[in-house]
Order: structure tokens, then C-alpha cells, then sequence
């Protein structure tokens, strides 16, 4: 136990302040916990910490309190801290949640709430206590129990006529992570308003109050529904499995997540009977102990290269993978019909653009496919996908922010009825209105048809890849990831954002900069010509958001700080006309080198910022 007095923890906490060992954050939010009773449970921790002069712990713990993002709130978790996961954080959340749904419903309504976890450590203890809080404020809760994938959650909430939802899940973040996704009665997660005025009450949450969950489990406040939504999930995710082909081999690996609970029953349900699970990423683990770097994330192309030199071994005709909670997918396959020669795998965009054109070709087949239809990008997905919708005939809505969220809302706001694919270049895909998120598992189903079709037909996933290349021009896209954590990290973003701002840089890859997009102030500045200097205002959403349109149409650069992780994050897009890619291999060497002249230009110019 501490012997520190409060008085002489304030008093430390403002020399470390003069000897800038804390951040004016941290020292603010260290006070408040120190000093107000909500925090009182915590105190004897906060003591200890600032006896022992743990000073970069408790600076990375409190230099800010953590926000909700695309994705919901999420962060490392630590015992202490308003910028760190823990019960305190994880509590006030599900507090301000019920809070903000009990003030817009009307008195004595029913309220209704699904929580579902994954394989994190601490996911269980997370759930239970969301689900605790919500019973102690008037809610229903209909818990899943064991690991269940997002998508299922999202699923659950419509299928109970729920007001909100709660997923404990960190997606693909490393080990050390987990997170709340908050959704709201749509099934998809909140969005504005509700987000900020969750976070409202959130921030001003004094009390949070708890029933002991085995309690409201007893009392049947807690209603367990995990075999009834298996069976209506499953019910409603096969609808997406079409006639056709089903000789192929499937390895498949859910990284040490909560795939196998979803994916496995879907494709044996669709007629997929030669499926082999992955062993060494089978069990499920928080420490995904078996993922190169302990890191379960499918847009990694490392954490295939063991699975491929398996599915060699077995035959097999293609390795599909997905995270940890099941919402996005990866897949590798080999370039040719050659199951013994060069395997590649397939990024996010390259996939959302070959399961668009397979979707609405099977819409077509159908007679289903009507000029109302319409799919869904993000601003940073590849414009490829946007020429596979036009190119069947339907238009594709890309006019918004980065996050799925974005995909579900807009599904509602623009009509359901007519929505036939949706797609982020992050892995994350949706079809149909069972859910509003993303679904790895009916992903998993789309591509292992699409793979047995192509397989039918003599030819890879890359060739069918390649026939659209042929056709819209090839289009190539990269990524870069730059980490930027705790209270230092955030000023050098906003730093680094300002500079692309105010100074952007003249050319990247020997291309000009003809306009800059500011997503902030929603302004389009023309670069060089004629209308030099030129601001235009463009229709779109407000976020934080630079691009650098380049002088070649088609070939931009777009930079924006990560919604749910400490980075800042560089998207690449390159393309040549359909007439330059007529001899593909020469098309591929072209902009692979344009694309590495873009990455080496921008990390030249954020390092010298």
C-alpha cells in the first residue's frame, strides 16, 4: 500500500510537470482522478504509481482521455487511466451508452441491449460487466456467451429489436488492446449525433451502477441467445450462396479469433465440404501466440506465408483468413492454375473490387440486378471498384469518411432495399441487410465461391483480377503506416497535418501537385495553370482528411490520423488507362516503381516536418 497523502501526490505531480516529465494532460487528468470521488476506487493505484515515480506509465495513461473513434473506443489496456482500457474507462462507456439511450427514449419504454466478446484477454470480464451496468439501469441484455463474431452482434441487435449494442472486441490490434464497438438500434455503430452525446455522458459519469452479473443471469435480466442467433445468423448469411461450383480445397484460418464459430458452419451450410482449419492459428488466444508478431490482422501479408507453404503441402486451392472478431477478411491463392507455383495475396482493395464484379455478375445471372442497385466505397478504397459498378450498369456512392460505419449509415439513409455490396479498402465487406457491419464470414462465402467458379473455369483469382485490369485500366494502390503514440506522438501528428496544410510538398514522384483537398474545411485549392491559387468548395463529408491530387488523373495521395489506433496513415493511388495495360506485366513494373517513388517521396517530406 501507498503511504503518498494526496497533497504530496499533487505536489509530485507538479514538480514532474516542471521537470516535463508529465504532459499538461496527464497532469490535469491525473489531478481528477486523484482528487474526485468517482475515481475513488482508484486511488490507492494512482498513488502507488506516482510514488514509485512511474512517470511514462502515467503519462501514457492519462495524457488524454480516450475518445471514441471510427470504431468505437479503443486503446491498451492498463489498470489506471483515462487514456487506457480498463474497468473504469470500459464502465463509464456502458454508463453513458445506457445514459444517452434511457434520455431519448420515452419513460417506462422497454430497453434492450446485445453484448458479445472475442477471444481478448479480458473480453468475458468486459462483457459482464457491460452487460452488469446495463441490467442495473433498466436494460434487457441478451448476452452472447463464448466468442462470437462482430458481425453476429450486429445481426443480434436487429434480430432483438435492441436500442443499442456492445462488442468487446480491439479488431486486429495487438495483444496488449481491447475496445468497446457501441452500436446503435440500426445494428450498425453509432454514428452522429449519437457519438458525441454518448461521449457527453460519458465524460460526465460520476456514478456507474453495477448489479453482480450471475445475479441478473439468475433473474433472467441476462437472457443467453447464442444457439438462437448461431441458427438465424446462419440462416440469414446463407441466402448468399448461389448455384454453382464447389470443387475446391479451402484452408482457412481464423488467426487465433473467433472465426471458426462462424465461418466453418457457413461454408459447410453452403455446400463447401472440403475445408481444413489452419491448426497452428486454431486455438483461440488473446495472445494470438502463433501470428508473426503476435498480430492477428489479415491486411499483413506475413501472416500467410506459413498457411501458403500449407496449402501447398494439402493441395489446397486457396488460404482465407480472418481477425480476430471475424469482420474482415484476407485471402491468398496462387497466380496461375499451378497450385505448386508462386502463391500472391490479394490486398483489400484488390479483393473488394473481384467480389463487386462477382456479386453483381451472380445479380445478373439471377435477373435480380435493376439500375436502382448501388454499391458502397469509402473516399479511400480504389476507384477500380466504382468502374466494376458502372460497367454493370448501377452507380457506386463513394463520397464518404473512412470506417464502416460510414457504409452502414449511409445504406440506411440511401435505401436497403437497392443496396448490393459494400467495401473498404481495409478487408472489411457486406452484402444484404441482415447485419450493418462488416462480415467476414459471408465474405469468406463469396470468395470461396468465386475462387471454385474460377477454378471451374481454368483460371486464378489473380487471372480474374487481371480481366478487369484489361478492362478499367490497371490500378494499383499502397499503404503506409506511420506510429505516432502517447501525448508526443499526437502533437507531431497535428504538427505533420498542419505541414500538409500549409506547405505540402511540390511533387511526389516526379508528379506536380495540381490541387490539394482539404477535408477540414471541405476546400479544393488549385496548384499551378491558370486558375492558380483557385479555392473551390467540394459536396463531402468533414473530416480530417488531406489529398494531393497529382497531375495525372487517377494518381493521388490522401493522409489522415488513424480513428482507432496512434498513427497517421498514407493511402497511394496509381492507374494507367485501360490502352496502357494491355500488356499487363509491363503495366504491374510501371506502377509498382511510380508507387515507390510516391512512398519514398512522402516519408522524405513527413521526416523532414
Amino acid at each position: 500500500m501507498p503511504t503518498m497523502t494526496v497533497p504530496q501526490a499533487l505536489d509530485s505531480i507538479s514538480q514532474a510537470a516542471k521537470d516535463n516529465l508529465l504532459s499538461p494532460g496527464a497532469v490535469e487528468n491525473v489531478t481528477r482522478w486523484l482528487k474526485e470521488d468517482r475515481y475513488s476506487d482508484y486511488l490507492p493505484k494512482v498513488l502507488e504509481h506516482i510514488e514509485a515515480k512511474k512517470w511514462k506509465a502515467l503519462d501514457d495513461a492519462f495524457w488524454t482521455v480516450i475518445p471514441f473513434g471510427t470504431g468505437g473506443r479503443r486503446g491498451r489496456m492498463y489498470e489506471i487511466g483515462s487514456n487506457a482500457i480498463n474497468d473504469r474507462t470500459i464502465g463509464e462507456s456502458a454508463q453513458g451508452l445506457a445514459d444517452y439511450v434511457k434520455s431519448v427514449k420515452e419513460a417506462g419504454a422497454t430497453l434492450r441491449c446485445a453484448i458479445a466478446y472475442d477471444t481478448r484477454h479480458r473480453s468475458r470480464h468486459f462483457a459482464e460487466l457491460c452487460a452488469s451496468i446495463m441490467v442495473a439501469n433498466g436494460f434487457e441484455v441478451f448476452f452472447l456467451y463464448y466468442y462470437r463474431a462482430t458481425p453476429q452482434l450486429s445481426f443480434a441487435v436487429r434480430a432483438k429489436e435492441c436500442d443499442c449494442g456492445i462488442m468487446v472486441t480491439a479488431s486486429h490490434n495487438p495483444p496488449s488492446d481491447n475496445a468497446v464497438k457501441v452500436y446503435w438500434s440500426t445494428g450498425g455503430q453509432v454514428m452522429p449525433p449519437h457519438d458525441a452525446k454518448i461521449i457527453d455522458r460519458v465524460m460526465s459519469c460520476q456514478t456507474i451502477h453495477t448489479v453482480p452479473f450471475d445475479k441478473a443471469l439468475s433473474e433472467g435480466k441476462v437472457k443467453i441467445i447464442t444457439k438462437e442467433i448461431d441458427r438465424d445468423y446462419l440462416q440469414a448469411a446463407v441466402q448468399f450462396s448461389w448455384k454453382g461450383p464447389r470443387d475446391i480445397r479451402i484452408l482457412y484460418s481464423p488467426l487465433h479469433g473467433v472465426g471458426g464459430f462462424a465461418v466453418m458452419p457457413l461454408l459447410k451450410a453452403a455446400g463447401f465440404t472440403d475445408v481444413v482449419a489452419y491448426a497452428p492459428h486454431w486455438e483461440p488466444s488473446g495472445d494470438f501466440p502463433n501470428v508473426p508478431g503476435h498480430v492477428s490482422n489479415p491486411e499483413n501479408t506475413i501472416v500467410f506465408e506459413a498457411p501458403i507453404e500449407n496449402a501447398k503441402l494439402i493441395k489446397a486451392d486457396i488460404v482465407i483468413a480472418t481477425d480476430p472478431d471475424c469482420d474482415r477478411l484476407g485471402c491468398a491463392a496462387p497466380l496461375t492454375t499451378d497450385l505448386n507455383g508462386p502463391w500472391a495475396t490479394l490486398n483489400g482493395n484488390q479483393l473488394g473490387a473481384i467480389l463487386a464484379d462477382y456479386v453483381l455478375s451472380k445479380m445478373e445471372e439471377a435477373g435480380t440486378l435493376t439500375p436502382k442497385h448501388y454499391i458502397i466505397k469509402t473516399l479511400v478504397t480504389t476507384d477500380l471498384t466504382r468502374l466494376v459498378a458502372e460497367h454493370h450498369g448501377i452507380r457506386c456512392e463513394g463520397n464518404i469518411h473512412v470506417g464502416f460505419k460510414w457504409i452502414a449509415g449511409l445504406t440506411d439513409a440511401v435505401g436497403p432495399e437497392y443496396f448490393a455490396f459494400g467495401t473498404e479498402e481495409s478487408h472489411g465487406y457486406t452484402i444484404g441487410t441482415y447485419a450493418r457491419d462488416k462480415d467476414g464470414a459471408v465474405a469468406c462465402l463469396l470468395m470461396a465461391q468465386l475462387a471454385a467458379d474460377c477454378k471451374s473455369k481454368g483460371i486464378s483469382l489473380h487471372q480474374y483480377l487481371d480481366k478487369l485490369f484489361l478492362t478499367h485500366g490497371y490500378h494499383m494502390e499502397d499503404l503506409l503506416n506511420v506510429q505516432m503514440e502517447g501525448s508526443e506522438g499526437m502533437v507531431n501528428m497535428k504538427r505533420l497535418m498542419q505541414a500538409f496544410r500549409t506547405t505540402p510538398p511540390k511533387t511526389v514522384g516526379g508528379l506536380n501537385v495540381a490541387a490539394i483537398r482539404d477535408y477540414k474545411d471541405l476546400s479544393r485549392k488549385i496548384i499551378g495553370g491558370d486558375k492558380d491559387g483557385q479555392v473551390e468548395q467540394m459536396d463531402a463529408p468533414k473530416t480530417d482528411m488531406i489529398v494531393l491530387d497529382l497531375a495525372e488523373p487517377g494518381n493521388y495521395v490522401a493522409v489522415r490520423p488513424s480513428g482507432t489506433e496512434p498513427k497517421v496513415k498514407f493511402y497511394f493511388f496509381s492507374r494507367l488507362s485501360p490502352a496502357e495495360s494491355v500488356d499487363l506485366p509491363a503495366a504491374k513494373d510501371r506502377l509498382q516503381k511510380r508507387l515507390a517513388t510516391y512512398r519514398s517521396d512522402i516519408q522524405a517530406y513527413a521526416k523532414s516536418q
